[in-house]
């Protein structure tokens, strides 16, 4: 079964970050890192929480993995893009890892 980390990042408490950084250095380092285990990568820009309603995320990366032995593989090799996450973002990342089920 598929698998399936998501990194957020959550908005507000003063925090900033810096899309054209992540899009053109981070989110490829992470495909030089660990690429060859990922099976899709979606990235959603925060811009509303509902209607009139501040962002709870200035973004989540959704990446999907072809199981759970790919995804553990990719989590070992993916610290150095983890040290790479104060270049862009100034908070505290939260992960989610799943099952895929849909």
């Amino acid at each position: 079964m598929s698998a399936s980390l998501q990194v957020l990042y959550p908005a507000g408490n003063g925090t900033t970050f810096d899309f054209a950084y992540y899009m053109a250095k981070h989110m490829p380092f992470v495909g030089e890192l660990v690429g060859s285990h990922i099976e899709n990568t979606v990235i959603t820009k925060g811009l509303a929480s509902g209607p009139g309603t501040p962002a709870s995320f200035h973004a989540v990366a959704t990446i999907t993995f072809a199981n759970q032995n790919a995804l553990d593989e990719a989590l070992a090799a993916i610290g150095p893009a983890v040290a790479d996450i104060p270049n862009f973002y100034s908070g505290e990342p939260q992960m989610l890892i799943g099952e895929v089920i849909r």
